[in-house]
């Protein structure tokens, strides 16, 4: 059974406060200490450090205890609400993925994540794009890109990403394209901007 902590917190105040009455007893005990008595002076000294150790933990957890009672750790924000970002599936990477998204990385992480990231933008990108022979392009680049990463030459964790099938997303990008309101006409003047006589004075 482990020694209570409040009483070896009293052998250790007990015993600092000994040894600051007589330093000189302290210090001369100290060096006639020899064979059995200077292996009984280490246990002594490790006691008197898990003393300490253990007389720490009781006084944090003593002062956690008192802010508790007095309501400090009341109205914190967040307080009872679910934690953001746990999702029903495991996913070992998502402190990588979190960090790239607050600090709004690019071109950076491993390729597996780096194309999870990318994957889910696809779509936007591609609607940049004004050809036919862009989109498949940039396609197939993209499948490229995962089938090479799933080799895992360049280790990293496994990834999950899967390829597109070029015929059905370049389809989707033209019913896409259809559906988007018409743009007005690249050559089209401006309008011109109204004018306001000067006040004079």
């Amino acid at each position: 059974m482990p020694e209570d902590p409040r009483v070896a917190a009293a052998r250790y105040r007990h015993e600092r406060d000994a040894a600051a009455a007589d330093p000189a007893r302290a210090s001369s005990a100290g060096r006639e200490a020899t064979g059995a008595e200077a292996g009984e002076a280490d246990d002594r000294a490790e006691r008197v450090r898990a003393a300490s150790a253990v007389d720490r933990a009781a006084y944090v957890e003593t002062a956690i205890q008192q802010a508790i009672r007095r309501g400090d750790f009341d109205h914190l924000p967040g307080a009872g609400k679910p934690i953001p970002g746990l999702g029903a599936s495991h996913d070992p990477d998502w402190w990588i993925r979190r960090k790239i998204q607050t600090e709004q990385l690019t071109g950076l992480g491993p390729p597996a994540l780096m194309l999870r990231v990318e994957s889910a933008e696809l779509e936007d990108r591609l609607d940049a794009l004004a050809r036919e022979e862009d989109v498949r392009a940039a396609l197939d680049d993209f499948n490229r890109r995962v089938i090479e990463a799933r080799r895992q030459l360049q280790g990293g964790p496994p990834v999950v990403t899967p390829t597109r099938e070029v015929d059905a997303e370049v389809a989707a990008w033209a019913e896409r394209r259809r559906s988007r309101p018409a743009e007005p006409a690249a050559d089209a003047a401006p309008p011109r901007r109204r004018r306001w006589p000067r006040r004079r004075d």
